[in-house]
């Protein structure tokens, strides 16, 4: 849940749909992964928790930055790095694996920070964590280029250098296998100072060991009477 939203959105402290969902997926034994940036996550930690008991419930927050003034340019009106860091520690507390996303990585913006989300992470109780260079398909590049020169226009040159360096020249390629991390010295430095602070911290990559055996179909009231 949350590859193309996110399932927490603020409207669903009212409406409660991710809410409803996750208790049907509960009563199915169906299992689940959510990937959020909400701190809203954490009050369905009494669901999660004993889902996550049976293997059937894992739970990413996404962590841009540990920069709070960062964090609302690059994601304004998100939870706070703080509040995010909390709800890894309370699902966590729950028994609920949580793991950590980087993403994006921005080079020349956020990349120096990975170091610092990976420990951040480690501390707060996250048992995984990944990372995502930024990807930038279609309409998404001229709207990055905007944010650039709106926030950072001394750097705009700069970062859209680093990213095409990463894309073979390109400011995107969606080729599989290397849309999520790119190509380059610069994306192989990435990978390192990754895996470096993983081991440095005692942490894996991100894995979904989740049981799909156990699902068994929603009851469904009966049209009529049985006769035996």
């Amino acid at each position: 849940m949350g590859t193309n939203t996110d399932p927490y959105q603020p409207l669903e402290r009212d409406l409660r749909i991710t809410r409803g969902v996750l208790e049907v997926l509960s009563a199915c034994d169906h299992p689940v992964s959510i990937v959020t940036k909400s701190h809203l996550c954490t009050r369905d930690a009494d669901l999660l928790g004993p889902m996550a008991a049976r293997r059937l419930a894992h739970v990413s927050l996404s962590i841009t930055t540990l920069d709070r003034t960062l964090a609302r340019r690059m994601e304004p009106r998100a939870a706070t790095p703080e509040r995010r860091l909390d709800a890894v520690r309370v699902l966590a507390a729950a028994g609920v694996p949580v793991g950590v996303l980087v993403a994006p990585v921005i080079p020349g913006i956020n990349d120096a920070e990975l170091e610092a989300v990976v420990q951040a992470a480690r501390a707060a109780g996250a048992q995984t964590a990944g990372y995502v260079l930024l990807r930038l398909p279609r309409e998404v590049g001229p709207l990055f280029g905007e944010w650039l020169r709106a926030h950072f226009p001394d750097r705009e040159k700069h970062v859209l250098s680093l990213i095409r360096e990463t894309r073979n020249g390109a400011l995107y390629q969606s080729e599989f296998g290397t849309r999520m991390s790119g190509t380059g010295p610069f994306a192989d430095m990435l990978r390192l100072r990754f895996r470096a602070a993983m081991a440095r911290a005692g942490m894996g990559q991100r894995e979904l060991a989740l049981d799909t055996s156990r699902f068994k179909p929603p009851q469904r009231p009966k049209a009529q009477l049985e006769l035996f």
